[in-house]
């Protein structure tokens, strides 16, 4: 694991406009080396048994949404009726009864639970007070540390907020995303300023153990005033956990194909220079207000209760269960994502096959990178922890890597920890494409 380094591309300044693609790193390596007709890999990875003291998670797709967002990039539909709903719910249980007696996975239970979407605050409180009975029948979760629940404010009445608590919900993610109405409206989302006041204050009367708030900086017509208008609302809200995302406009989201249809390569959204700075002063103003700051893109509270349990047991090599349409799982070393059309799922359910699209098995190697770039999310990584698992010498491993970017300002290195300054906080997707193995390297990473 110690071989030497790969040669590093030349450090490219970082892009000013927003063009049209992905940013966001969220695997390794990149989806595009995944390829199909994997089921083979993944029937080998569930049929082994699982190395000790990993973790299990269980993720769950809920692809249903009452608008589709114009910046919006996942699988989601706004056509389904109640019986489409349940037809999809029902071949989520199929798909975890077919899992759960499989090598990999018997005798375990989930660390953490992850509902997320489309929206699964869309669904009605039966339909959720049924999902997760069926599903903790096949898979108990009375030992997970966290479950994790994405919601859309204009959803959340009373009953709905009291059925998310009563199935075990620890942390409530809503999907704020602005405070501004005409923002709201010309993205495309489906609630408006006052819903989101009204579910906060409810879902503060059910005493969700975490509640955090998704923000995104720079969205189609944001201005300086109102994004410091966000800050200022975000500060009295005073959630337990703030994430900020900076805007991307992947090339399947309506916003791109606007652009496409104009021959427009810039995508009509703020630069990254001013994202990056809209970010910056919103983490400074977290700060002062007794926030810590948790990752590229989270501030939390009290770092010492307010844990982000499915992201740090992901970074660091969890096996994931994934169901449902387009989900990905982790399976001993096997990534795999399943069939991203709802009707050739339901199809591969039906027919007792295993609904996988693509899939793609790492080698130690890669594992390796994965869990590094992605702690490298994080601001902070522990090379000891890089010695006792992988046996590697990040210092060494990645020498001409860091000396790029610690010339550049963005991260220093000491004995024990890579340090990411917050101007390298604030654009590590964008860095850690240094540190992918040279075939790897590319702007295509979906």
């Amino acid at each position: 694991m110690n071989a030497a380094p790969a040669p590093a591309a030349p450090f490219t300044p970082l892009q000013n406009s927003t063009l049209a693609g992905n940013y966001f790193i969220s695997n390794y390596p990149p989806f595009s080396f995944w390829s199909e007709n994997q089921n083979a890999e993944v029937a080998a990875a569930i049929a082994t048994t699982s190395a000790p003291d990993t973790k299990l998670g269980l993720y769950h797709h809920i692809p249903f949404c009452r608008k589709r967002c114009h910046f919006c990039y996942f699988r989601v539909y706004t056509d389904k009726n109640a019986q489409d709903i349940q037809t999809y719910l029902d071949a989520t249980i199929t798909e975890l009864k077919t899992l759960v007696d499989q090598p990999l996975y018997r005798g375990r239970k989930p660390h953490f639970v992850y509902f997320g979407g489309g929206t699964p605050s869309y669904l009605s409180a039966k339909q959720l007070h049924e999902l997760t009975d069926k599903l903790k029948a096949v898979l108990p979760w009375d030992a997970a540390q966290e479950v994790a629940f994405e919601a859309e404010p204009g959803t959340l009445n009373p009953g709905k907020l009291t059925a998310i608590k009563d199935i075990g919900v620890t942390r409530l993610s809503l999907g704020v995303e602005h405070f501004d109405d005409h923002v709201l409206e010309i993205n495309g989302r489906a609630h408006r300023s006052a819903e989101v006041f009204t579910a906060y204050e409810r879902a503060r009367a059910e005493n969700f153990s975490q509640i955090n708030i998704d923000l995104i900086a720079g969205m189609l017509e944001e201005t300086e005033a109102l994004w410091q208008r966000n800050i200022t609302q975000t500060l009295a809200l005073r959630p337990d956990s703030v994430t900020i995302y900076q805007m991307e406009v992947p090339y399947n989201t309506t916003i791109y194909k606007e652009m496409k249809a104009e021959g427009k390569l810039a995508a009509p959204v703020a630069d990254w220079q001013t994202k990056r700075r809209w970010v910056k002063e919103a983490f400074a103003a977290l700060e002062s207000a007794g926030y810590t700051i948790a990752s590229g893109y989270t501030a939390v509270l009290d770092p010492q209760r307010t844990k982000f349990v499915y992201r740090d047991e992901l970074w660091t090599g969890a096996d994931l269960i994934g169901l449902g349409v387009a989900s990905f799982s982790h399976a001993a070393g096997v990534h795999y994502q399943n069939l991203t059309e709802i009707d050739a799922y339901l199809a591969a359910i039906h027919a007792r096959e295993r609904p996988t699209k693509r899939a793609f098995r790492t080698s130690p190697e890669e594992l390796m990178i994965r869990e590094f770039i992605l702690q490298m999310k994080l601001g902070r990584v522990q090379l000891g922890y890089f010695v006792e698992k992988f046996h590697v010498k990040l210092a060494d491993r990645f020498a001409t890597q860091f000396g790029h970017l610690a010339a550049e300002g963005f991260l220093t290195v000491s004995d024990t920890t890579v340090q990411l300054t917050r101007d390298g906080l604030l654009c590590v997707d964008t860095l850690l494409h240094e540190f992918f193995l040279a075939h790897h390297r590319t702007s295509k990473i979906v």
